[in-house]
């Protein structure tokens, strides 16, 4: 029996191929969170052991990122032993043409922004269906809450506009603990039309550690689709 080539998922190789591509020796790269990003992973591991790429260092941004470093034979590093970031690959569940981000699907929204937002180029990974006119249109926002400040977060939240839910956990029993120990709230915004100002608005509230708006960090998006059967990748 044969096995069915998926096309979304050769997709996701190609994108992650091609953001690994970027990657030069000798640099400080940030390694970020989610499926694409997992293959863009996977390739610098190869090119490393092919000898293509040599004397890099990862800095992941969430513990999934650092299982699969070490897993692909990437060194790690970390942000007290490193005075900067060369370039940062990370993916995304909403870009706006302006690219904006949202992210936070993952839970890692937090250590993805202090790591992306740091790197001197930023690239971002995403199959086309995550491409919105407006952020907030498809995916909720995450915001990363520490566990005492929940209820008041969630009221400041609601005076906002938003709809704000707890993220429960899936085959665990409870909310969705994040890397540090927090609690994620989702929220739906009936619009967003000012990223920036919703981003600052939101992280002032007292007890929020921080929210999946990404203004102004990205310098590169790549995006896979699937046309006629074949998986292409285009730039952003």
């Amino acid at each position: 029996m044969t096995g069915e080539i998926d096309p979304v998922k050769v997709m996701k190789q190609e994108v992650g191929k091609a953001a690994a591509a970027l990657v030069q020796s000798g640099t400080i790269v940030g390694l970020g969170t989610g499926s694409t990003t997992a293959y863009a992973i996977e390739y610098l591991g190869s090119r490393l052991k092919s000898g293509e790429l040599t004397d890099i260092q990862g800095i992941p941004t969430s513990f999934q990122a650092e299982v699969l470093a070490k897993k692909y034979g990437i060194p790690l590093t970390t942000l007290d032993a490193v005075d900067h970031i060369d370039i940062a690959i990370d993916g995304a569940d909403e870009v706006d043409p302006q690219k904006n981000l949202i992210k936070g699907g993952g839970a890692a929204h937090t250590r993805e922004k202090v790591v992306d937002a740091l790197a001197d180029q930023f690239i971002v990974v995403v199959d086309a269906n995550k491409l919105v006119d407006r952020l907030g249109s498809t995916f909720l926002l995450p915001v990363e809450v520490i566990p005492m400040a929940l209820t008041p977060v969630m009221r400041a939240i609601e005076k906002l506009g938003g709809k704000p839910e707890l993220r429960m956990g899936v085959k665990k029993a409870g909310p969705v603990i994040t890397d540090q120990g927090n609690m994620v709230i989702d929220v739906k915004f009936d619009l967003i039309d000012n990223p920036a100002e919703l981003e600052k608005t939101l992280n002032n509230i007292p007890g929020v550690l921080e929210n999946g708006l990404f203004v102004g960090v990205a310098d590169k998006v790549l995006i896979g689709e699937v046309k006629d059967g074949q998986p292409i990748v285009r730039e952003m």
